[in-house]
């Protein structure tokens, strides 16, 4: 069961029990009294002024709930939908990585430019082999700037994604601010509020979705509801949730922080940052895992431009727009991925000849131009495997070879997705699982309680059938006397 459906479930199980509830009680009472939970009705017997029975009265009407069970209910609907968000999120983000037997990941992309090189050095003077490794070439460096472009695309959708939220947030809020209100005024009067606590049970199930709660019941009814880290979302009155939404996002773009009640709870500089909600899940997409993914396809840049340099320092088959120089070693520069270019001089399509490749660039490795030369290209096939130093900082082991650091991404993508779908999955069957123990525990049974009105109409019929008799038998005594 996906995460989605269960959360269908819960909400279904509980509109259920309204249903059930209205049902029983135009039974009894003949009057509509839904309610989101099984209530117990209590009843009497109604006489008229002569003293005839005339029907039954409703006393008062009791509501039944397992708060242990709804809290848990709005937990694990929280966690669950974190996770999701996080989910949708990272798999999009694998579409970089894409099926592993079409070979369209940085890693793979990596590993056929090193077999083209290797065939190149076989050859040095075969121009279609010279070609074919250009084109290698250029297909790594798109493939960077196209994972680039997409982990920025995720970023932007999640920021999206945090604009509904909040306004989903806000609206619910209000919503609940109405109930909240009536439940108080009616519970200080004396009057039926179980189908205002129905719905405002509703309401904060909904509101779990989006964020992380926590409730305290009060006096009369009335609640207050915090973040799971403890700031006001509502207490007497809905708090402002906010968010100044950003449009375009760069590698370098921090996203804003979402702010509740003036304080921020998402985002590098939260004081009291959420653990849980779409909200969360989105916000840790935005600020964390994307960045951290996008780093590392950085990291693959500076690699592979640092393994085609110059022996001089100066960028050679893989450029940058910080060029000639070669990128600071060990050190992250943000949003490379997004900028590495084959050398123009390279491409005859652009003027460069293949030739650069074998030869070098502004290092004159074959000055004899002899069209044997393979020296250069067998240094460059071994540069994919030599160790070399990353920046610490891309959550991947900073001290490998261009091929292993690559291969790491993967599956450090690849394990995050695989982790996110397990925790989903669990979460999903904890959702279903406690919706449907609060519904068993506090729902309305139609069986059992049609089953309790057929006792009841039994009864009713023999009362009847013995009042008759009795009534026969007074009369005809009473003819018997005259």
């Amino acid at each position: 069961m996906s995460l989605s459906v269960a959360l269908q479930v819960a909400q279904s199980a509980l509109a259920a029990r309204q249903t059930e509830s209205s049902v029983i009680a135009r039974n009894i009472t003949g009057a509509q009294e839904p309610g989101f939970s099984k209530k117990s009705v209590q009843l009497s017997t109604m006489y008229t002024s002569s003293g005839q029975a005339g029907g039954l009265r409703v006393n008062g009407v009791a509501r039944m709930a397992d708060s242990a069970l709804y809290a848990s209910l709005l937990t694990s609907t929280s966690v669950g939908t974190s996770q999701q968000a996080k989910l949708d999120g990272i798999t999009r983000m694998a579409e970089t990585i894409g099926d592993t037997e079409l070979e369209t990941s940085p890693a793979a992309l990596l590993g056929e430019l090193q077999k083209t090189l290797q065939n190149y050095a076989s050859d040095p003077n075969n121009s279609v082999m010279a070609q074919d490794t250009l084109q290698s070439a250029k297909n790594m460096a798109a493939s960077l700037r196209s994972g680039s472009d997409l982990v920025q695309e995720v970023r932007a959708n999640a920021d999206s994604d945090m604009t509904t939220s909040v306004r989903e947030i806000n609206s619910l809020l209000g919503e609940l601010e109405n109930l909240n209100s009536t439940i108080v005024k009616g519970t200080q009067n004396g009057a039926d509020v179980t189908d205002a606590l129905d719905d405002r049970d509703q309401v904060l199930l909904a509101l779990s979705e989006e964020i992380g709660i926590k409730t305290i019941d009060r006096a009369n009814g009335d609640i207050v509801v915090y973040t799971d880290s403890g700031v006001t979302l509502f207490e007497t009155s809905a708090r402002e949730v906010s968010f100044a939404p950003t449009t375009t996002y760069s590698p370098g773009t921090v996203g804003s922080a979402v702010i509740v009640d003036g304080v921020p709870v998402t985002g590098p500089g939260a004081i009291m940052p959420i653990s849980s909600g779409r909200l969360h899940g989105l916000a840790e997409l935005r600020d964390d895992t994307a960045v951290a993914y996008q780093s590392q396809l950085d990291e693959i840049a500076r690699g592979v431009i640092e393994a085609f340099g110059e022996s001089n320092g100066d960028a050679g088959l893989f450029t940058w727009s910080g060029a000639p120089a070669i990128p600071p070693g060990a050190t992250h520069s943000v949003g490379l991925a997004a900028d590495i270019i084959v050398n123009p001089n390279a491409d005859p399509d652009q003027g460069g000849s293949l030739d650069r490749i074998r030869d070098g660039f502004s290092v004159a490795y074959n000055p004899a131009g002899d069209a044997g030369f393979s020296a250069r290209l067998q240094e460059l096939v071994g540069a994919f495997d030599t160790s070399r130093t990353f920046a610490g900082s891309v959550e991947l082991d900073p001290d490998a070879s261009l091929n292993s650091f690559a291969g790491s991404s993967v599956s450090w993508l690849e394990n995050g997705r695989k982790t996110l779908t397990k925790n989903v999955e669990i979460q999903s069957v904890i959702v279903g699982r406690t919706a449907e123990n609060l519904s068993n525990t506090t729902g309305v049974n139609i069986d059992e309680e049609l089953t309790l009105l057929l006792e009841v109409e039994r009864a009713y019929a023999a009362a009847s059938r013995l009042i008759t008799a009795v009534d026969t038998m007074l009369e005809e005594l009473m003819m018997a006397t005259r």
